[in-house]
Formats: C-alpha cells, structure tokens, sequence
C-alpha cells in the first residue's frame, strides 16, 4: 500500500509537472504580488491623474509666486482722429477758435507692477505649497486603495487556483478509482452500479472543475484590470505559500498615521489659508508702478514718419507709489471670513468621525483576523484527518473492507476540506489585508 501510495503520489507529481512545461511553453508572465502591485502603481490611471496632479500644485506654485515678481507689461496704441474738436478761446478783444489736436496720435510704452505689501499674494505662496502637499497625500491615499485592490484580487486568483488543482486531484483519484472498478467489472468482479456511480462521480467534479476554471479566469481578468495590463495578457502566480502572520495583531495602529486623517489635516490647513487670505481684504496693498514710453502725433501715419513729415515724437516716464486703504465694504468682508471659519469647523467635524470610524475599522479588523486565525487552523487540521481517513478508505477499499459509497464519501470530504481551507486562507488573507490597511502599513505589501 505505501509503494502504491508512493507511486501514485510520484505520477501525480509528474503530471503537474507536465502541466506546468505546457503552461511554460506559452511564455506566459509570472508575477509576485509586490510586481502586481508596481505595475498597477505604475500603469492605473487614478495612479497617473494622482500624479498628474502634483505636478499641476507644482504650477500652482509658480503662479503663486508670479504674484511676488515684478509683473511687466508693454502696450500700445494708434488713433486717428477724422473730426479733430474745436475749442473757442477768447484772447482780450478776439476770439480764437482752435483745434485740439491732431489727426493722427499714437503711444508705446512699458508698465512695471511690483507689489510692496499685499497680504494675499504671500498668503497665496504659502498655500500653494501646502495645496502640493495635499495632492501629495490625496496620491497617497489612491496609491493605498489601488494596493488594496490589488492585494485582494492577487489572493483571489491563488485560492481559486488553489481549489481547481483539488478538484484536478480529486478528479484523478476517482479516474484511478473508476478505471479499477471497470476492470473489475470486465472481470466479473464488480457491480455494473459501482462503475456508473463512479462515472456520475467524475461527471460532477468535470462540471465543478470547468466552473472554478472560469472563476480563475474572472479572477484573473480583474487582478489584470487592477494592474493597468491588457486582459489578453497571459500571466501566472508567483509559486509561493501563505504564512499566517499572528504578530500582526500585536503592534497598535497608529490612527494619526492614516492617510485619509492626514489628507484631511491637510485639508483643514488649506481652509485655514483661505480664511487667513480673506481676512487679507481688511489690510491696506502698497504698490510700485514705473512706466516709460514714447508718444507720437501729428497730420500722417506716425509709425513710419519722424518730425520731418510732421510728426511729433517725444518719450515719457513716471514713476508712482499706489495705497489703497479698505475702508467699509458693506460688512461683505466679515461675512466672507465668518464663512471660511465654518469651513473649518465642519473639516474639523470630519476629522473626528474619520479617526473614529478608523478606529473602529481597526478594532473590527483585529477581531476579524482573530477569528480568521481560528478558523484557518481548523481547516488545516480538518484537511489532515480528511487525507487520513481518505487513505485508509482507500487502503479499506481495496482489501473490501469498505464499500464504494464510502470511498467516494470520503473523497468528497477530501475535497471539501481541501476547498474549506483554501476559502479560510482567502478569508485570512483579506482579513490579514484590512488590518495592514488599519494600520497604516499598506506599502509594506510593496516589499518583497
């Protein structure tokens, strides 16, 4: 019995082995869940507008303190006058009348704006960096939310792989049972009955079989979705077995350290600085203008004609000093402010439920791998009694000691042992997967 045992395990182990050359042979792409996890980083699109986005507080910046910088204008303009005005002047006993003017007037000049004292352009400078640190953070938060995607549908696939290479054990054990039944049979041995009831056998786990082979099919076409990759590409797990990690539940989640709390700190920052540029309405602005220019006029088109045609050119400058001191605004001002500090408040009522809720979503979450833990230990040891009452079934069998009805009995307990287990460690996983998340340790799924 142990030579046939060992034979057996030997034969199905080349088999698997055979399968696994046929799957090679296809140059299909094996992926741990940490590349999983970079590509999705790297081909999501919520990933790229993430990032699209800090770049765009990066120019936020930039016009921020375009606002502090000498802004520098040059303007122009040319006017022809076809009815110049008259104006009458009276000089002692004589009336004048004289045309103020001339046909054509033309003017060129550069404007500088440096503002001295302008509460909100500096205001502006200081948000606009704090707006590149919240998309920062808001990248963040999608980068963990893709991780988590990621994670989830990465241990989908392996368990519902795990559950098809069972039923492919499974359905080869009771081929090897049904083939030894029909020689029986042949020989006058057995029973036609037991050779159908087999064949019945094969038939349903064929039938559960083809169903968990479009599961991993499914499974798979979303894992290829959360990773950015065409669904036409062939990939394959990482081989690689699940550990528990009970040391999990030990460490204390640091609630501060989420990166939804921290976006919504950051949140109320900003708020803060639109309260403080509102409020800038109520100081004075101080400002220095400087312009230089050249103003032409006369009877033809100034642009191509100097003095010599008529055409009178000189240059101008002036330099000046701008204040302009709010008085009343009508109580707009104060209202405006009273606004942006109820912004705050509500920001601040957000936050609180946030910690909140994260607490209680890590409180779940360690009562949930608890029992996953529990669950997942028992299924392990429910799959080793199954193996062993399935041996000696077996081993019964062939001595008649058993019957068929309890050799495939105890197949099917095999079977659904092997699938509970493997739906325990999804459970465990997912539960293994929140808790990272409660924690705030998300990235470290990243590394290897």
């Amino acid at each position: 019995m142990k030579h046939y045992t060992t034979s057996r395990a030997k034969i199905f182990l080349s088999g698997a082995l055979l399968v696994f050359g046929m799957f090679s042979a296809y140059a299909q792409e094996s992926v741990s869940l940490q590349e999983a996890i970079q590509k999705a980083l790297a081909n999501k699109a919520e990933a790229k507008k993430a990032a699209l986005q800090v770049q765009k507080a990066e120019y936020k910046i930039d016009e921020a303190r375009a606002g502090a910088l000498p802004q520098v204008k040059v303007g122009g303009n040319l006017t022809y006058n076809p009815v110049i005005q008259e104006s009458v002047l009276q000089m002692g006993d004589q009336t004048l009348v004289v045309k103020m003017g001339q046909p054509w007037t033309s003017n060129i000049a550069a404007t500088v704006n440096q503002a001295l004292f302008d509460q909100k352009v500096f205001i502006g400078l200081k948000a606009a960096k704090s707006t590149r640190e919240f998309y920062v953070l808001n990248a963040q938060l999608t980068n963990e939310q893709i991780i988590t995607n990621v994670a989830t549908a990465y241990y989908n696939v392996f368990v519902q792989e795990e559950n098809l290479r069972t039923l492919e054990a499974s359905y080869s054990n009771t081929e090897k049972v049904r083939n030894i039944i029909k020689s029986l049979v042949d020989n006058g041995l057995a029973k036609q009955i037991d050779l159908d009831r087999t064949n019945v056998q094969l038939t349903n786990i064929a039938s559960n079989k083809q169903r968990i082979i479009n599961a991993v099919e499914l499974t798979k076409n979303a894992l290829k979705f959360y990773m950015g990759i065409p669904v036409e590409t062939e990939i394959t797990l990482e081989e690689k077995s699940i550990e528990p990690k009970p040391e999990l539940i030990e460490s204390l989640a640091n609630i501060d350290n989420r990166s939804e709390v921290k976006v919504l700190e950051k949140q109320k920052e900003l708020l803060q600085f639109n309260k403080k540029a509102t409020e800038a309405a109520l100081y004075p602005t101080v400002g220095l203008q400087g312009q230089y220019g050249f103003y032409g006029m006369g009877t033809k088109f100034p642009l191509t004609n100097g003095s010599s045609n008529g055409v009178n050119w000189s240059d101008f400058a002036s330099i000046g000093l701008n204040v302009n001191i709010p008085i009343f605004t009508g109580g707009a001002t104060k209202a405006r402010i009273q606004q942006a500090e109820i912004d705050i408040l509500d920001v601040e009522q957000d936050i609180e439920n946030t910690k909140q809720s994260l607490n209680l979503d890590y409180k779940n979450s360690v009562t949930n791998i608890e029992n996953a833990l529990i669950n997942l230990n028992s299924m392990k040891d429910n799959v080793e009694l199954a193996e062993k009452v399935q041996k000696n079934t077996q081993s019964n069998y062939q001595y008649g000691l058993a019957n068929l009805t309890e050799l495939l009995d105890s197949e099917n307990a095999l079977t659904q042992a092997r699938q509970n287990y493997a739906n325990a460690l999804l459970d465990y996983k997912q539960a293994e997967i929140q808790l990272i998340k409660a924690k705030g340790e998300l990235n470290t799924l990243t590394q290897p």
